[in-house]
């Protein structure tokens, strides 16, 4: 059965999920939640990102598009939580609160790669329709700084990326992603 999003249940057993996950050695895959755990604390860290940040505000989804070649078989929703320099959260949610985001950025897996690696600048993806946006771009070109700098942390956080998983480990993320998508997102990969 899965939990009910925004509250104190879902928040307590994602957090004992990403513990659980901790637990395994590194390097996490991206967009996991162990990943996105290191990633929400290097971003609440980052004296650079809090200055090149100060104006912005508002909430930034990545949206990574379905990749069952990759076992990812969802539309996966990375909500960031940002106000001021600060990162309240970063979290895995549900398609009806991605889709509500301030600014939801889309892309397909091997998109999101490039851009993890600095190979597609996320600002300039946009403006060539590599990625979709879906919010006001003038908005997000006035942040090119503190969207960079999002992007130079995720690099940093480092990992390993879903396209370049040996092809044994992806059953097995595809179970794990699978059980996640039901437990805390309310989607049954396959049939919902």
């Amino acid at each position: 059965m899965a939990l009910e999003y925004g509250t104190e249940e879902w928040e307590r057993e994602y957090q004992a999920e990403v513990q659980k996950r901790l637990e395994n050695p590194q390097p996490y895959i991206y967009f996991t939640p162990e990943w996105i755990a290191l990633y929400e604390k290097a971003i609440q860290n980052d004296e650079k990102y809090k200055e090149a940040a100060k104006d912005w505000e508002g909430t930034v989804v990545l949206h990574v598009l379905p990749a069952p070649e990759y076992g990812l078989e969802f539309d996966l929703y990375v909500l960031m939580d940002l106000w001021h320099g600060e990162c309240r959260s970063v979290r895995i949610v549900p398609p009806e609160v991605g889709e509500a985001g301030d600014y939801v950025i889309t892309g397909t897996l091997e998109r999101w790669t490039q851009v993890g690696k600095g190979e597609l600048d996320t600002t300039k993806g946009m403006m060539q329709g590599k990625l979709k946006l879906k919010g006001d771009l003038p908005t997000i070109v006035r942040s090119v700084r503190a969207a960079t700098r999002l992007t130079e942390i995720a690099s940093e956080v480092g990992g390993i990326y879903p396209t370049e998983m040996p092809p044994e480990e992806i059953e097995p993320f595809r179970a794990y992603n699978n059980a996640l998508a039901e437990k805390f997102l309310g989607i049954k990969p396959g049939g919902n």
